[in-house]
């Protein structure tokens, strides 16, 4: 099913507001979160159309978290985070996705508490935010 308010199901505009794309794996889209406050951070998005893990089937939700291992071990390989929070939120947006939020102890911004949703504190130019991508994508193969 596709909500055409989605901004996950149709991409484009609404997606652009917060996040650019990175790439498709088999269960989920991986974009780059503009509001960098937190090196790397990204936002891995069901390719189904669901509020909750329990609305996908077992082999669904199995080929979710597979994607989500995958794009954490990059990010871990990408930028030696200390640690990588995951955050799981849609009250109002109903569509499975995490957020990968890279931490780094010797930041003061937020190290040691939970990341705020948009802090809206940290942007990029765009050779920026194709470094990050690339530097993804290559530790995704």
């Amino acid at each position: 099913m596709i909500d055409k308010n989605c901004a996950y199901c149709m991409e484009g505009e609404l997606v652009s507001k917060f996040g650019i794309p990175v790439c498709e794996l088999p269960a989920s889209k991986v974009y780059l979160f503009r509001e960098q406050s937190h090196r790397g951070r990204v936002i891995v998005a069901s390719k189904h159309h669901v509020s909750e893990l329990v609305d996908l089937s077992d082999a669904e939700r199995d080929a979710f978290f597979a994607d989500v291992d995958k794009v954490a071990k990059a990010l871990h390989a990408a930028f030696k985070p200390k640690k990588v929070n995951y955050g799981a939120y849609g009250d109002t947006g109903c569509h499975l996705h995490f957020h990968l939020v890279p931490k780094y102890e010797d930041d003061e911004f937020e190290w040691g508490s939970t990341f705020a949703m948009n802090p809206d504190r940290k942007y990029l130019t765009q050779a920026e935010y194709s470094a990050l991508i690339a530097a993804i994508r290559l530790r995704l193969k």
